[in-house]
């Protein structure tokens, strides 16, 4: 930030970060990633989250300040807000930033009636959907008092389909700790080893949770196609990541998804591996990135496998098509259309040169826009708009 930007910046304040998620999911990081990130800016930040969750664990363990908040009647729960605005008061917070759609109900209702004086910001995560022009939601946004969204296409959705005020709505987009994927510290030969990933052939990934949207089942079919299509070529699969936590549905996908691979006959050249803090190894040791979400909203796994300046071949669809520049950063395939995406990959493994070129023009992009940093000097001009 410049001389004169500093000079501006406004003065750090209490503020709290409502998440009263169970998930664990890019949501969810994000949001102890941003109090993180607010805390080291020196913003006294108190993360407010569901007793015995995930999030209240990592944020803990980052030693974030917690303050735990049940909410089981969601949107009529007044005893919740009661009890919402005696932790904003014992913190002292005159911001109230809400990561999570589910949540709004609550924090409205406890700034309506309970804490007018709190200033009410939401950062979107999520596409909005259907439209959201009824009486309820427009009541809703128009107690918010800033709403952060990370596209300019997910603005522009904002004022379709809401009665928001365009004024209050601010384009910030998520950031990443680039240095990690900029600079991993190992080779793509450790990186294998530390991950115990076959030393040759050219390798593929997917890094997402186990879940019929992130495409697991399309991604192996697709790879069982290309093996038939490049017969004298090593290729290897690699898929990193874990079923949704208390979700039976996504428990049952993965396990089917291991029973197509050892259908296909897949079982030597695609290896499951669990979810891990430490992404950048992975994206170090791959050669291609794949994305096969059915409706990505803002991929956070995109954006850094951007910045480990991988060729990228992605599902064009949400968010995606917005953060990928077609042949300039990433290739796009339509979603589900196997043809398309066995010719991308295939682009990639014949011509490796120019693939590289791409992914490094991806990753100049990923520099540009994506850092963490960035992110909290945009947040920090909404708040300072408020205050």
């Amino acid at each position: 930030m410049s001389a004169a930007g500093l000079a501006n910046a406004p003065t750090p304040v209490p503020l709290a970060i409502l998440c009263l998620s169970a998930s664990w999911g890019g949501l969810e990081i994000n949001t102890v990633k941003l109090a993180g990130w607010l805390l080291e800016r020196g913003w006294p930040v108190q993360l407010i989250a569901s007793v015995g969750t995930p999030l209240a664990a990592q944020a803990q363990q980052q030693r974030i300040p917690v303050c735990f908040l049940s909410n089981p009647l969601r949107a009529v729960d007044v005893p919740a807000a009661w009890r919402l605005r005696t932790a904003l008061r014992r913190h002292g917070a005159r911001v109230l930033i809400v990561t999570q759609n589910q949540d709004l109900p609550l924090a409205v209702l406890c700034k309506r009636w309970l804490a007018p004086h709190v200033r009410l910001v939401y950062q979107q995560h999520m596409q909005l959907g259907l439209s959201k022009r009824d009486l309820i939601h427009t009541w809703r946004y128009r107690a918010l008092d800033a709403w952060l969204t990370p596209l300019p296409g997910l603005a522009q959705q904002v004022g379709e389909k809401t009665h928001m005020d365009m004024r209050r709505v601010h384009v910030v987009p998520l950031g990443i700790e680039l240095d990690r994927f900029l600079h991993p510290g190992l080779t793509s030969q450790q990186a294998r080893e530390e991950l115990q990933l076959p030393a040759t052939g050219q390798l593929l990934g997917l890094i997402g949770r186990f879940d019929e949207g992130k495409g697991q089942q399309f991604v192996v079919d697709a790879f069982h196609h290309l093996r038939q299509q490049f017969p004298n070529q090593e290729l290897h699969l690699v898929l990193v990541g874990e079923a949704t936590r208390n979700q039976e549905a996504a428990s049952h996908y993965r396990v089917a998804v291991i029973e197509q691979i050892a259908a296909l006959g897949l079982t030597s050249c695609v290896h499951l591996r669990a979810f891990t803090d430490q992404p950048q190894v992975v994206y170090r040791a791959l050669d291609v990135f794949l994305v096969a979400s059915v409706n990505e909203t803002y991929g956070m796994v995109t954006i850094e496998a951007m910045a480990a300046g991988l060729p990228i071949v992605a599902a064009a669809t949400g968010g995606t098509r917005e953060i990928l520049t077609e042949q300039e950063t990433g290739l796009l395939y339509p979603l589900g259309d196997t043809a398309a995406w066995t010719i991308a990959v295939g682009w990639c493994l014949q011509q490796p040169e120019e693939a590289q070129e791409m992914g490094k023009r991806a990753q100049h992009e990923a520099v540009r826009t994506y850092a963490y940093q960035r992110q909290c000097e945009l947040t920090e001009a909404a708040l300072h708009h408020l205050l």
